[in-house]
């Protein structure tokens, strides 16, 4: 009773900070985005355009107002669920955050999954070997990933399957030669409910590279957490217990173990998905995928100030939702955490 009533004041708590949390990371992307450098006139007019023109259109955009009333609105807005326009193309941030989410969330999973199997596998490979060569090398697996810069293998990776060996398409999210299906706006889930088989396969097909990119980058974090915690769970006093009792090897590692060795693997997971809008950044751009990331980037280049804030304010919220529900659903599984 006590646990239940600790575990709901702290999820209350968390809930109330939230509201706080995204007033302080929009404040900032708000200020940030004023004192960088660039005008977003001269991103959409050029630098030729006349005066006259310049002014217009800055009224017209509401950059003339003084800063403080441009921030009031923008906060009256955002409490209002209005994320604004884009400066570029006069059509509303949250319909054009609509239509680009479903794609970043597809890669996002695909990739984790994709870090998931990898990381584990590596990881517990080396684990069943301690000190050896495959252990060695599962080591030197999780440097490596971590350390490549994400656009040089991605571009490796798009020369060696898509230019040699012709096998999958550089870029893209589907074939130009197939229409879109209309629906949710993840491609692979309403191919399968319209039986579509060739939208389907042109769509994995081109979720195949960046997502395995993007998964093996992630998947050292995994194994080396998988790795690091399995060998401090081997050393405590309950798993030396049951080898004292007599209890198979391989029934101590995957019963008592193995789950224990996952919960931090749940956590990582967890802030990895609600941060691949960062680490997706350049696979995106390499790989043509148009997701939010390939959005940001554009917005960023152009001094789109109304995109780049409703992005942030995005993925933001996916980032605080899920790091709760991560919290909450490590607290359900295991009962040692207190609050």
């Amino acid at each position: 009773m006590n646990r239940t009533r600790s575990l709901l004041k702290y999820s209350i708590t968390r809930l109330a900070l939230a509201p706080i949390m995204l007033w302080v990371i929009s404040s900032l992307v708000f200020l940030l985005l004023r004192v960088a450098p660039g005008d977003p006139v001269d991103a959409i007019l050029g630098n030729r355009a006349d005066s006259a023109a310049r002014e217009a259109l800055r009224i017209k955009l509401g950059l003339n107002e003084p800063l403080i009333n441009q921030y009031l609105n923008y906060i009256n807005n955002l409490m209002h669920g209005d994320l604004g326009q884009s400066l570029n193309n006069q059509e509303s941030v949250s319909k054009i955050i609509a239509k680009t989410l479903p794609a970043s969330i597809e890669l996002g999973v695909a990739a984790i999954l994709i870090a998931l199997l990898i990381g584990i596998a590596v990881g517990f490979t080396g684990i069943a070997k301690p000190e050896g060569k495959t252990d060695l090398a599962g080591r030197l697996f999780g440097i490596g990933t971590y350390a490549l810069p994400p656009f040089w293998i991605a571009m490796l990776i798009q020369i060696l399957f898509s230019v040699i060996l012709g096998w999958l398409p550089i870029g893209g999210r589907l074939s130009p030669t197939l229409i879109t299906p209309q629906g949710s706006g993840f491609i692979i889930l309403d191919s399968i409910k319209d039986g579509n088989l060739i939208v389907l396969t042109s769509s994995l097909k081109h979720l195949i590279l960046p997502a395995g990119t993007l998964g093996l980058l992630l998947s050292g974090i995994f194994s080396r957490s998988l790795r690091v915690n399995f060998e401090k769970i081997l050393n405590t006093n309950y798993i030396e217990a049951a080898e004292s009792r007599g209890i198979k090897r391989n029934n101590i590692i995957f019963y008592h173990a193995l789950p224990n060795a996952l919960l931090p693997i749940l956590t990582i997971a967890g802030l990895t998905i609600a941060s691949l809008i960062g680490g997706a950044l350049l696979i995106e751009v390499t790989f043509s995928w148009p997701g939010l990331a390939l959005g940001l980037q554009e917005a960023i280049n152009q001094r789109d100030y109304p995109m780049v804030q409703g992005i942030v304010v995005v993925v933001s919220s996916l980032v605080v939702s899920i790091s709760l529900f991560i919290d909450l659903l490590i607290a359900c599984i295991d009962p040692r955490i207190k609050y």
